[in-house]
């Protein structure tokens, strides 16, 4: 049965769109070459690339891969960056040789690196220097073979090369001392690379494209397998909510989300690289300041991120001095917007804050907000995107009717293909009609509008990222001072979501700030509990299951 709000979409919101205008993410990047080829792709730190530069670059880099570390079609490779113009080189260079992209936080702890690389059977990667360290305590006892090493500024014009990775290194020291004997440096690869010659797969639409690794609904971070149909329809669909709005060739988006969060990959970096525009990659948009500065040099005319940096940003006295008669679109995702961060961020850019909801299983987007939205923010996550069939869901399974509160289940081709190498996983949230359970609790209003109110799984979102409870109990268990340990999200204005940690510990002397301690050898610092409270017992289930909703609705009602 069809969703029963389908009919209400409004008009000029399609149902239905042609998802194969590319046979692949290749494809796409060849099509926009041929279109754009002299016109800027990406800007950094002052840099630019053209899209002509990025289609040289990164065929060097599918040739060194294919020739050099001798690396097959399916094989996965690991990228570890911020954002730099060094990311779509390696990223188009990846999937132009029929290779899987593997996309690593940087800022990941040397355990979490360590599964990712052997869940993933990553045979080379590219990484930062910043972060070269991390890589260095666990290669070893991964598949990596091959690892790729590049510095800030190795893409900046050579005078600027050479002061940037000095002050980064040696006066920021934001470089701590690494050993990787057999690395190869980026710059190598490219200028090896074009010598060589690049031989182009078949590249189907249901060939991988990305791992990109989540939580799913719980437990252990699990791949999920995107395939080059799944990614090109998802841009598709974002297009027609937003396309007529955006002028081919014509538009610079300013890109202060990390390339590797599926929401920037999939709307900042390919969606745009479909309309032909011009991206500005912000590498440390924490420093705002300089962020700012970076608005201020552009007449940037659209603008994405998570309701953090929009709250952020509409406390700043600079970024009411920023002109914003060009901006035309800024879409918040990745984690809920709130009402007074859109209408004080309306108020000072004369824009419409719209949001769009997603999930990295949904390549993200399963709907979002029609530019043209009169009423302006209103709380939804608006429609289901183009090819897009939408249920809400009792807990039993039945589809409920419109106004009715349940679970949201979603199908279309952006849908992944499963977690890799984990059917089992796979089948408990993909079901034989091809639903996705999102685990996330919604209803349809009478105008056909959809609203999330609560999230099924336990999952944490801190800044629009993923923190899985069980991965931040079990290394506060570590500790040989706790005895039982229960983590859950709590309520906050700033990041959405801060971890909370409820604790009975079996020695008395255990102290917030010693968890804290532990907790940040072994978690990247979104994971860390902020919030620690101790406990004579934790409340249990009649089979001794913890009850982290219980102690969740009691930390949001203190």
């Amino acid at each position: 049965m069809d969703p029963i709000w389908i009919d209400n979409l409004p008009n000029d919101i399609p149902s239905q769109i042609d998802v194969e205008q590319y046979a692949s993410l290749v494809d796409l990047l060849e099509q926009s070459v041929s279109k754009y080829a002299d016109q800027p792709a990406f800007i950094n730190m002052g840099a630019m690339l053209t899209y002509r530069k990025l289609e040289e670059r990164s065929r060097a880099f599918a040739a060194y891969l294919q020739n050099e570390l001798k690396l097959n079609k399916g094989d996965r490779v690991a990228i570890m960056m911020p954002n730099l113009l060094q990311y779509p080189i390696a990223l188009f260079g990846i999937l132009r040789a029929g290779m899987v992209v593997v996309n690593v936080n940087p800022l990941y702890t040397p355990r979490e690196l360590k599964h990712q690389l052997n869940d993933s059977g990553a045979k080379a990667i590219v990484v930062v220097s910043n972060f070269a360290h991390t890589l260095e305590k666990v290669v070893a006892d991964t598949p990596i073979e091959s690892v790729i090493l590049t510095g800030l500024g190795d893409l900046l014009s050579a005078p600027k090369r050479t002061l940037v990775n000095f002050v980064v290194k040696y006066v920021k020291k934001m470089v701590p001392k690494y050993h990787l004997p057999h690395a190869i440096s980026m710059r190598k690869t490219l200028s090896k690379g074009r010598r060589l010659q690049y031989v182009k797969p078949v590249v189907k639409s249901n060939d991988l494209a990305f791992l990109q690794y989540t939580g799913g609904t719980t437990g252990v971070s699990k791949g999920a397998m995107l395939s080059h149909g799944n990614v090109v329809a998802n841009l598709l669909q974002a297009d027609a909510v937003y396309g007529s709005l955006l002028k081919n060739g014509k538009e610079l988006v300013v890109t202060a989300l990390p390339l590797y969060h599926i929401f920037a990959l999939t709307v900042n970096c390919l969606l745009f690289l479909h309309k032909g525009s011009n991206n500005l990659l912000i590498t440390n948009p924490r420093d705002l300041p300089a962020f700012i500065g970076e608005l201020a040099k552009y007449p940037f005319t659209a603008l994405t991120g998570v309701n953090t940096l929009f709250n952020a940003l509409v406390n700043s006295d600079d970024f009411k001095k920023v002109d914003f008669s060009n901006l035309k679109l800024s879409i918040g995702g990745g984690m809920a917007v709130q009402r007074s961060v859109a209408d004080q961020y309306q108020a000072i850019t004369n824009t419409c804050l719209f949001e769009g909801y997603g999930l990295t299983e949904a390549s993200p987007l399963v709907s979002c907000c029609p530019h043209n939205e009169a009423e302006g923010y209103n709380g939804s996550i608006g429609f289901p995107v183009a090819n897009t069939s939408i249920q809400i869901r009792d807990d039993e399974g039945k589809e409920l009717a419109q106004g009715e509160t349940g679970e949201l289940f979603a199908k279309g081709p952006q849908i992944m293909l499963g977690y890799w190498q984990r059917p089992e996983e796979t089948a408990k949230v993909i079901d034989s009609d091809g639903y996705l359970a999102t685990g996330d609790i919604g209803y349809v209003d009478e105008k056909g509008y959809l609203y999330i109110v609560d999230r099924k799984k336990d999952m944490i979102l801190v800044s629009g990222f993923n923190v899985f409870p069980n991965e931040v109990e079990e290394v506060v268990a570590l500790h040989s001072k706790v005895l039982e340990v229960a983590a859950v999200g709590v309520p906050n204005a700033a990041s959405g979501e801060l971890v909370k940690v409820f604790i009975v510990a079996n020695d008395k002397s255990l102290t917030k700030e010693e968890v804290i301690k532990h907790c940040r050898k072994h978690l990247t610092g979104y994971k860390i509990p902020k919030l620690v409270e101790f406990r004579d017992e934790l409340p249990k289930s009649n089979v001794g299951k913890i009850l982290r909703r219980e102690l969740r609705d009691e930390a949001k009602n203190v």
